[in-house]
Order: C-alpha cells, then structure tokens, then sequence
C-alpha cells in the first residue's frame, strides 16, 4: 500500500551554491545570482524527484486512510529518523505510538518502519482520510559535503545547460544529467 508522501519542511541550503555554478560556468559578475540560485533549485528538485532520494535534510510525512501493511517503506532515503507515528481515531482524537514502540531499518535501500516485538496499534476506529501519519527527516545530512559527488556534478551540469541554452526547454535537461544520478536511483 502507498500512502500520500507530502514534503513538511524543505532542506535549509542547496546541495550547491551559487558561487559553484559561477566557477562551473566562469561567470564573474552578481547580476544573475538571483536567477542562478533557481537553477540550483530546479535542478535539486529534478535529481531528487529523478532517484527518489533526499539529498540534503528535509522532513517528509508519510499517510495512510487505514493500518498500512507492515513494515511501511518510507520513501525518499536516506532516513535519518522517525519524527512521530500518528493514528487518528473518528472523532480526530491524536494517538501518538511511542518511539520506542517502533523499530527502524536505514540499512536497506528503501527504509522501513515496523511495530518492535510485542507493540500494537491500538483498537481504535480510524477516521475516513489521513489517518495514520508517519513523519520522518530525510536526507544524506544537513551540508553539501554530505551530498554524493555525482549528485553535485549533475546540479552544476544542469546549471550550466540552462546558463548556456536559456531558451531551451526545461524537458530537454542534457541526457548525461541523467547518466550521472542513474547508478543511485531508488526503483520503486
């Protein structure tokens, strides 16, 4: 079962910067910083969306209108942390499972979260919508040295596409963008 992932707080800082897009595509003036940090943005939002990953620390949730089947993956690896787990009963009533109720796995590809030995979901009638949340921080870690250099390299070359052909279309991101994120692409 796949439930509704919705991004709750997005990464604080870009996986580049723009003086590393300057360097890349030697321009030496401001003017455009304003639009080159868009591109930073476009093209960090295209390569996470492309390997279904998080690259710097964001907090995603994670929701389900039942009980999900055990274990529920949690989309966007790496997981850092589960943030809360939340059952809503019919009258909008919050239950929150205890953390230590709940036993993680960020060793494999695609992480997952599970009732630890011996917990349970409380016998409750969920509401109609939304009514199991899991939040959880995603991401390699909260600087740029934590990104993966081939992710880096992939910002920096759409970067410079769009410097070098500002009237192309977007859909037309050069293919080795692509080839540089493919190794690590979560399929899902």
């Amino acid at each position: 079962m796949i439930g509704n992932l919705r991004l709750i707080t997005p990464p604080a800082i870009e996986p580049v910067t723009v003086d590393d897009v300057k360097l890349s595509t030697r321009v030496s003036y401001d003017a455009e910083d304003s639009l080159l940090q868009l591109w930073i943005s476009s093209a960090r939002e295209l390569a996470e969306d492309f390997q279904h990953r998080a690259f710097i620390t964001q907090e995603w949730e994670l929701s389900f209108d039942t009980f999900p089947k055990l274990p529920v993956e949690l989309y966007r690896p790496p997981v850092q942390e589960i943030v809360s787990f939340k059952l809503y009963d019919y009258q909008n009533n919050e239950i929150e499972i205890p953390l230590s109720d709940l036993l993680v796995d960020t060793d494999s590809l695609m992480p997952r979260v599970t009732l630890a030995r011996g917990a349970s979901f409380p016998s409750v009638q969920l509401r109609e919508l939304d009514a199991v949340k899991v939040r959880y921080k995603a991401g390699f870690g909260d600087t740029c040295c934590s990104v993966p250099r081939n992710v880096i390299d992939a910002i920096l070359l759409y970067c410079s596409y769009r410097y070098e052909n500002r009237t192309a279309e977007v859909e037309k991101v050069p293919q080795h963008f692509y080839d540089l994120l493919r190794p690590d692409r979560v399929h899902l």
